[in-house]
């Protein structure tokens, strides 16, 4: 009976499927061409729509014509151009990957573009479009190559993400060093980095779009083994499908679509991951977007949409003399930030903390011996600090500035460094404190407050005080960054906490938050004065340049409080960091314990940010390695992990302003070369144990 009655439903459905399909694409199709036209009619001069049809029609004042042919018609083509090739980039990463978090800026395929580029702008070649787009592929390539290598395909893991994310963070950082260090070559890059369709003619968008049609016709002659590929890689063999090939062939198809994007008009942020977002419900209503050779094309309308919507939608809010400063890629990234916290709260966590780590017990001598050598290390890289630089000092030169007794260039000197060797030390230990407390109370070894948007969402209140009022002090910068601090650190731990603090979600979330912290905060630098934008630049590098003693006072007073309840509740923070059930069993009253120490650590973390920029993976490599040196007891983690933070980040510091002098790199950045490989460690590492408790060897619970 089942039989029978299948054909007769199959036959109308089919065709109702065929029709729905072709009815929502022309509905596209008008949203897209209603853009477009709302687009060329908008700008900084006073040419509107009968202005606009006068031009296109040869009627119009030159002037007039001259605005709409040679401004805003190539910004709207640009806007075409790149809304389409990152939303079929990012619908072919999707079926590929089997991930609906993948895309060109969470695989790091814009952060390696950007970084290539950079490193050709740095040589003072000036290269050609075709060649740019060279380039940027090439670094795009290489960057997706990496993550995928590292995550691997599967369904319902976000662990590609976060290969992604942190990967992007670290080619970021290198990619803003250059900008420190070349500013002269490469004049122009960052403003280029937020993504902008104005455009100054038609060649440009000419010479990317066969770009465009390549990219197109070849995802769409490997739509069916795409299609193959979604079946699962045993489903896809079993129908003759060679696997490897056909994903690296739409990998090498989607980034050269990107990198056609990021050199026409910079990365566009998460175009290419919102997108396929908006076609995936159709797909399940209409049968025939459910393949990819109908997804694609359909994505990419979404894209120009999005695109288009997002540059009309700004110039609609924001005056004509300011929207045209502001980069369309901020726009697209704050929504892109709040996808990626949706996504987390509905993507399955499988991940779990490796029991390795659970049961590791070092010896009391161990810890003693552990602590004794980093006490040492720690005498010497702040002797060290203090006495290099631009100008080299002896000890004898040190004890005469502490007894008042020297001499005006070695106090000059002295005055200038030992704020800023205060200032690494503190911010070192309280990020590396910050960073214990927060993966003891998440349960979470990928936790830290840089990657969970703690220290971005710090950021953006300094940065804002930064750009509007430059002469505010200490004090100010250190409550606006609270501030900052306290809001971001409420979203990403209310809505993690619904899930139970899951490992990987937990993060997803904080790199949402702070990604929409990055938009607004670049947003600032844009539209702030150049002189306070440089400022602000500088300061989120994590540099601690032109830092005094009263800057550093907030934060040593917050450090000697978290250190003092760090050390107090040690055994609480041992029975948290256990499971949920002992320490209700054992009377702890989780819920409060847990909201006291996040509490804490954003303190810290704002605090540290306030007083030397934005640090990352402080708080994610000490407290690893203190965990791995003296064992899993707080007692002994909390002093070790302080040890640590302060001299890695003083180290960071020495480096920074010594190796390359007279030029400067700031902690920020040298942390974050070192920050990213670790955590992408990590993730390999909780992969194979992941593999390892599905297969029945050690347990992944």
């Amino acid at each position: 009976m089942a039989v029978t009655a299948t054909p007769p439903a199959t036959r109308p459905s089919a065709a109702t499927s065929r029709a729905g399909a072709a009815a929502v694409t022309a509905a596209l199709v008008l949203l897209v061409t209603g853009l477009a036209i709302i687009d060329i009619t908008q700008g900084t001069a006073d040419v509107g729509g009968p202005e606009v049809w006068k031009a296109l029609t040869g009627r119009a004042d030159p002037a007039d014509a001259s605005v709409v042919i040679a401004s805003r018609l190539p910004r709207m083509a640009a806007g075409l151009l790149v809304g389409a090739v990152l939303g079929m980039a990012g619908a072919a990463l999707q079926a590929v990957s089997r991930n609906v978090l993948a895309s060109p800026d969470t695989l790091a395929v814009n952060a390696g573009s950007y970084l290539a580029l950079g490193l050709a702008a740095v040589t003072g070649v000036s290269l050609p479009l075709m060649a740019s787009s060279g380039v940027a592929f090439l670094g795009g390539l290489a960057a997706a190559a990496v993550v995928l290598g590292l995550s691997g395909p599967g369904a319902g893991s976000v662990r590609l993400v976060l290969a992604g994310s942190a990967l992007a963070l670290g080619l970021s950082a290198v990619t803003q060093g250059l900008l420190l260090l070349f500013p002269e070559q490469t004049k122009g890059l960052f403003q280029w980095n937020q993504g902008s369709i104005s455009q100054n003619g038609f060649d440009a968008v000419l010479q990317m779009m066969p770009i465009g049609v390549i990219g197109l016709i070849g995802l769409l002659l490997v739509g069916r083994r795409m299609d193959a590929l979604a079946l699962g890689d045993d489903a896809a063999r079993g129908l003759g499908v060679p696997v490897r090939g056909t994903r690296i062939t739409v990998v090498v198809l989607a980034t050269l679509l990107s990198a056609a994007a990021v050199t026409l008009a910079g990365p566009i942020g998460f175009v290419g991951l919102c997108a396929p977002a908006l076609v995936r419900p159709l797909a399940r209503r209409f049968r025939a977007f459910s393949r990819s050779r109908a997804s694609v094309p359909t994505a990419g309308l979404a894209g120009v949409a999005l695109v288009l919507g997002s540059d009309v939608l700004l110039r609609a809010v924001v005056p004509a003399d300011v929207a045209v400063a502001v980069p369309t890629g901020v726009a697209t990234s704050l929504v892109g930030g709040l996808f990626l916290v949706v996504m987390a709260s509905r993507v399955r966590d499988t991940a779990g903390a490796p029991a390795v780590d659970r049961l590791r017990i070092r010896s009391r001598a161990v810890f003693l011996t552990t602590t004794a050598v980093l006490v040492a290390v720690l005498i010497g890289v702040t002797i060290a600090a203090v006495l290099l630089g631009d100008s080299k000092l002896l000890l004898g030169d040190v004890v005469n500035w502490a007894q008042g007794r020297a001499g005006r260039t070695v106090s000059f000197v002295l005055d200038t460094r030992v704020p800023r060797v205060l200032a690494a030390l503190l911010a070192g230990a309280a990020l590396a404190l910050a960073g214990t407390l927060v993966q003891a109370v998440t349960r979470n070894p990928l936790a830290e407050p840089a990657v969970l948007g703690v220290s971005g969402g710090a950021a953006l209140g300094a940065v804002l005080l930064v750009t509007t009022a430059p002469v505010a002090g200490s004090w100010g910068m250190a409550g606006a960054a609270f501030a900052g601090a306290a809001i971001s650190s409420v979203v990403v731990f209310g809505l993690a906490a619904r899930g139970g603090f899951q490992q990987n979600r937990l993060v997803l979330v904080g790199f949402g938050v702070a990604t929409g912290t990055g938009a607004l905060i670049n947003l600032l630098i844009v539209l702030t004065d150049p002189f306070n934008a440089t400022k602000a630049l500088t300061w989120l590098s994590g540099s601690t340049y032109g830092r005094s003693l009263p800057d550093v006072v907030p934060l040593a007073g917050v450090l000697a409080v978290g250190v003092t309840v760090a050390v107090l509740r040690r055994t609480e923070l041992d029975l948290v960091s256990l499971d949920e059930d002992t320490p209700r069993l054992l009377g702890v009253r989780l819920a409060r314990g847990r909201l006291g120490f996040l509490a804490l650590s954003v303190v810290l973390a704002a605090t540290a940010v306030a007083a030397a920029g934005t640090i990352g993976f402080v708080g994610l490599v000490a407290p690893h390695a203190a965990r791995a040196l003296v064992g899993r007891q707080h007692v002994r983690v909390v002093p070790v992990s302080v040890l640590l933070g302060a001299t890695l980040v003083c180290t960071a510091d020495l480096l920074g302003r010594t190796v390359i002098a007279p030029a400067q790199l700031g902690a920020g950045l040298m942390t974050a070369v070192i920050g990213t490989p670790y955590f992408l460690h990590l993730l390999v590492r909780s992969r194979r144990w992941s593999g390892r408790g599905r297969s029945g060897g050690a347990p992944s619970r």
